[in-house]
């Protein structure tokens, strides 16, 4: 079982842009389908993106579509998150996790995601 382990928020003002990264250790990363979430205070936790085995598919949240752009390097072990054009609205602690299994689809829920990162928060100013 992979562990993960997310780097890269911070602070931006509204507009600017940011990447995340989610590093997993252990066997077999690229059997693994990858997704990303965040999670706001006394809000449901959303979906945000995801992408399958070798990356050959992905899925976005309606929110950040045509924002965000999920992939991935197996040959390092890391899942990227690129965000730009970054609203206050998406300010968020951000969630790695991990599916095993070679689906051909991105799984939206969360329930479906066997292992999580400890996440990474974000902050948007206006």
């Amino acid at each position: 079982q992979v562990q993960l382990v997310e780097s890269g928020g911070g602070l931006v003002q509204a507009g600017g842009s940011l990447r995340l990264s989610c590093a997993a250790s252990g066997p077999d990363f690229e059997s693994y389908a990858m997704g990303w979430f965040r999670q706001v205070p006394g809000k449901t936790r959303e979906f945000v993106g995801g992408i399958t085995w070798l990356g050959g598919s992905s899925d976005y949240g309606d929110s950040v579509k045509g924002r965000f752009t999920i992939s991935r390097d197996d040959a390092k072990n890391t899942v990227y998150l690129q965000m730009n054009n970054l609203k206050p609205e998406d300010t968020a602690v951000y969630i790695c996790a991990a599916r095993w299994g070679r689906w051909p689809s991105v799984a939206t829920d969360g329930a479906q995601y066997g292992t999580w990162g400890q996440g990474t928060q974000v902050t948007v100013s206006s």
